[in-house]
């Protein structure tokens, strides 16, 4: 954890960041915290009070195998460290984005959705190894990950740059050689970064020193006590960072790397992931995707309109 100025970062930090910040520490500083205990969350099929309740489709619920249906519930993996998408909110209650839209999806198939919080890196071997049924927790639809598992899209979003407020140490995204970034392990982030400090090094210029922590959230903590320059994550992860943190950061540049989220299922899973991905598609035509996003911010270019099994990046 960090030390010297971490007192006066807590203090300025929001209720979020604490949240998941309070999580991280159990381990020791590991940044797994409870992310690795397998603790959970049910979100039952009445859903929030502020989006309405989904009717249950029939077919769609047929379509899933008794596996599933059998104990009245689907298992999601789930990193809830990463809001606006999934983070626990002041009373250690999992919220979000994700949160909202699995919930309608598990109204639509007529099952309870159980957020089960884990480890980011955890969450596609856990789904390969059947402990998880499900996982819905902002993972970006890319080759590598389509060679393990299928995916069912539904939002696109691109990657940031945060940094101090004003920028103090200059960082922009055409040169972060020799700079201090921060990013969460197991994100797409951190390849991006590898390439980019590759490039640094070929060009004779200092590596990138690059700091790899287990939440989001203690990411975002690292940025504001100074322990790192910047930080990259998902667009819509750093705009709700920005606000939160009461105008403690800023954002440098343009999202970039645009790709489509995709939920995360067992490979070859069938009728399965096809009752998935046409209940996604549902709440796109009945407005409900909408509600959600406005809901959380999102409504912006990350919509889709149409859920696509596995689509081609």
């Amino acid at each position: 954890m960090a030390r010297g100025h971490q007192m006066k970062a807590l203090a300025l930090l929001p209720a979020f960041a604490l949240v998941g910040l309070t999580m991280a520490c159990g381990a020791g500083g590991s940044g797994a915290g409870d992310a690795g205990s397998g603790s959970s969350s049910a979100a039952a099929p009445g859903g929030s009070s502020d989006i309405p309740a989904v009717t249950k489709d029939d077919k769609l619920a047929a379509m899933v195998p008794a596996s599933v249906t059998s104990d009245g519930k689907i298992l999601v993996g789930q990193d809830q460290s990463y809001p606006p998408n999934e983070f626990q909110d002041e009373g250690g209650k999992v919220s979000g984005f994700d949160v909202d839209l699995g919930t309608a999806i598990g109204q639509k198939l007529g099952l309870k959705m159980e957020f089960q919080n884990s480890a980011f890196d955890g969450i596609i071997p856990g789904i390969q190894a059947g402990k998880y049924e499900l996982a819905m927790s902002s993972f970006s639809i890319n080759p590598e990950r389509l060679q393990t598992v299928d995916m069912v899209s539904y939002y696109k979003a691109g990657t940031s740059l945060a940094v101090l407020k004003g920028n103090p140490d200059g960082l922009n995204l055409d040169d972060l050689c020799g700079k201090k970034m921060g990013v969460q392990k197991g994100t797409t982030q951190v390849d991006d970064l590898q390439t980019r400090s590759d490039a640094c090094t070929k060009a004779g210029k200092p590596a990138i020193e690059v700091t790899q922590l287990q939440a989001q959230t203690d990411v975002n903590l690292a940025l504001t006590a100074k322990r790192v320059q910047g930080e990259l994550a998902d667009s819509p992860v750093i705009d709700y960072a920005v606000k939160q943190t009461g105008g403690l950061l800023d954002v440098v540049g343009a999202p970039y790397d645009t790709a489509p989220y995709g939920i995360v299922l067992k490979k070859d899973s069938g009728d399965y992931t096809k009752a998935v991905q046409q209940a996604v598609q549902a709440l796109i035509d009945d407005g409900t995707y909408k509600k959600i996003l406005d809901k959380w911010g999102l409504s912006g270019t990350g919509a889709v309109t149409t859920s696509e099994i596995n689509p081609a990046s």
